[in-house]
């Protein structure tokens, strides 16, 4: 939840972070998907004659839940290499400021499409 709800607010820039927000909340429930189905094939018993109806036969429940600890350890790692906003504003760490001219006053901003 904090990589893909909390770390998003903080670290996507503050003119595209709506989107970003839509596309990391979207790849989160993407790979929930892919984790559900990818289990329930993968736990099949690896005795063909003992699969379920309609499966093949896959590596068993202990090998899975291997994997699925691997992925866990990947996004816990992953979720580390995000930055850390330190009290600095969100146009501050995106940089939008940083392009030499100075910034419009807050009531002449608009919003890109």
């Amino acid at each position: 939840n904090s990589t893909t709800f909390i770390v998003p607010a903080e670290i996507f820039p503050a003119r595209l972070r709506s989107t970003c927000h839509g596309i990391s909340a979207a790849a989160g429930k993407l790979g929930a998907i892919v984790g559900s189905f990818g289990f329930l094939y993968l736990a099949q018993n690896k005795d063909p004659a003992k699969v379920d109806h309609g499966y093949k036969a896959g590596i068993g429940v202990r090998n899975s839940l291997f994997i699925l600890a691997a992925c866990n350890f990947l996004g816990l790692g992953s979720t580390f290499c995000a930055p850390e906003s330190n009290g600095i504003s969100l146009e501050e760490l995106s940089g939008e400021n940083d392009d030499g001219e100075a910034a419009a006053p807050a009531h002449a901003r608009t919003v890109p499409v």
